[in-house]
């Protein structure tokens, strides 16, 4: 596998809530780790933030607090994703056709090619970058081999991780980095970004992402969006829902995207599973205000002990969702169990 097949992030400016948490990072350059891992919830842009960190370390005339000028040759490499001193690791490879495909982990061998990298001279005489994103999907031999070059990092290298699940890296990994909590957007500037990049119902969008307006972005797709509505109109009537008939569904796709609407599906009932149980202590949906009067009324029927073990269920899948797994068959007996749910006049 040649590492420099693999396209760099697109590169994009910081978002309004970044700029003073980049600011006072770049602010001390001058100590910058060898090792940095940044942290956050899903879809706050913590790749943006990873990126930009390594165009400032890249930059051959940076600004006097540290930033990028944007103006040199690197940064123009950095932007447009060519810069031979940069390398990115994610779970995605190319197929024989050259296509980009996602896959399970990140393994030992992309490690491994990456830990070359950082033996090497550097092109432009400033530093070696190396992105992982996300890091929790290292496979336990890609940590190990991670570990070796974290203990005795090259000279002029920095390591940069990424992960919404950092529970999920080896604390040995984590022990050894410098940690960066990436900053969550208030509702407004995530609104106004939303609406700047062109999504309409950026305060309903936002909402269904949990106020993560990168998350909410993706959900701005109509095709996402009628399928949530299908999927949420099933689980509003569960006396007309047809487990059998939303796994054929699946079936459906192409089979490279089975995977990624099966992640879909749990990610819907999950909200929608949190959104149930503080309807039904008396509290207001934050995942799907637009289904506020249909999560009241179904939260009159459900004991919330079963909401929690379901909820529990789903979390499991979600854990699952890397390994080998048939994707009509997991929406299918998601759905049944949903549907257990109600089977019984038993409430709180």
């Amino acid at each position: 596998m040649n590492e420099a097949a693999n396209p760099v992030p697109v590169w994009q400016p910081l978002a309004p809530w970044q700029r003073a948490a980049a600011g006072a990072a770049l602010q001390a350059r001058a100590r910058w780790p060898q090792a940095m891992l940044v942290t956050g919830r899903r879809g706050i842009g913590k790749g943006i933030l990873a990126l930009h960190f390594a165009q400032a370390l890249l930059c051959e005339q940076p600004h006097a607090d540290g930033s990028a000028c944007g103006a040199c040759p690197s940064c123009g490499y950095v932007a447009a994703g060519v810069h031979p001193d940069l390398r990115v690791i994610e779970p995605i490879e190319r197929d024989d056709e050259g296509n980009l495909v996602p896959v399970d982990a990140i393994t030992v061998e992309r490690v491994r090619a990456l830990i070359e990298f950082t033996q090497l001279s550097t092109h432009r005489l400033r530093a070696k970058v190396a992105l992982i994103t996300p890091a929790e999907r290292m496979n336990a031999a890609a940590a190990n081999a991670l570990l070796k070059t974290l203990e005795e990092p090259p000279p002029a290298t920095c390591l940069i991780l990424v992960s919404h699940l950092p529970g999920r890296i080896p604390a040995t990994i984590i022990s050894r980095c410098q940690r960066l909590v990436a900053p969550d957007p208030d509702v407004a500037a995530a609104t106004a970004w939303l609406e700047a990049h062109g999504a309409d119902n950026a305060e309903l969008l936002l909402a269904q992402a949990g106020g993560a307006p990168l998350l909410a972005l993706t959900f701005a797709d109509s095709a996402v969006q009628r399928e949530r509505e299908l999927l949420l109109d099933g689980l509003s009537r569960p006396e007309r829902l047809r487990p059998v008939l939303f796994g054929a569904r699946l079936d459906g796709y192409p089979k490279d995207e089975r995977k990624a609407q099966l992640a879909a599906v749990v990610y819907w009932l999950q909200t929608w599973i949190a959104d149930l149980a503080a309807s039904s202590g008396g509290g207001a949906p934050r995942f799907n205000p637009d289904r506020r009067d249909a999560l009241r009324e179904l939260g009159r029927k459900v004991a919330r002990l079963k909401l929690f073990r379901y909820y529990g269920t789903l979390l499991q899948q979600r854990a699952l969702l890397g390994h080998p797994l048939q994707p009509r068959l997991v929406v299918e007996a998601l759905l049944f169990e949903y549907l257990a749910l109600f089977a019984t006049g038993d409430v709180h």
